[in-house]
């Protein structure tokens, strides 16, 4: 595979931090991994996906794999984005996730999908635009999606 582009690295690095600074502030048994293992449902035995981050509250174990995640993000390319959204409902199979957010990596925009309090995915995600507001439900955060791209070429001076 190719090398990430450099927005594709400023915005996951961006994403970790944020994360992270939330989750010790407000979370402390909660964790940011880079490029986790997870196993969806289906073909368990031999599925792993990587998404770009997750957060699980599990304690590490030192597996491959994350354990118990509840939080995945993907960071949107457009050599690979086909593969990435076909990921996406990998993802939804593992019952721990509740919820996955797609960040772009050519625009300040993102899309969400969600749980809901009877644990169904819905049809489309949310579409998030340059200026909106993001709640993360999962980890209780509240972030401005303009956030995840300050380090990038995206952000004007």
């Amino acid at each position: 595979m190719a090398p990430a582009s450099e927005n594709h690295g400023a915005i996951q690095s961006e994403a970790a931090y944020l994360l992270t600074a939330h989750l010790r502030a407000h979370r402390p048994g909660c964790r940011v991994v880079t490029a986790p293992g997870v196993v969806p449902k289906f073909r368990s035995s031999t599925n792993q996906r990587i998404p770009d981050l997750g957060v699980t509250c599990a304690p590490p174990i030192g597996s491959h794999a994350m354990v118990n995640p509840i939080l995945l993000i993907e960071i949107l390319s457009p050599s690979n984005e086909a593969m990435t959204r076909s990921n996406v409902w990998a993802y939804a199979t593992i019952p721990t996730v509740q919820e996955i957010l797609l960040l772009s990596s050519t625009s300040i925009a993102g899309e969400l999908l969600r749980r809901d309090a009877d644990g169904n995915w819905p049809e489309d995600p949310a579409k998030l635009k340059p200026d909106a507001e993001l709640w993360l439900d999962s980890i209780a955060m509240r972030v401005d999606l303009r956030a995840f791209y300050v380090t990038t070429s995206l952000v004007g001076p």
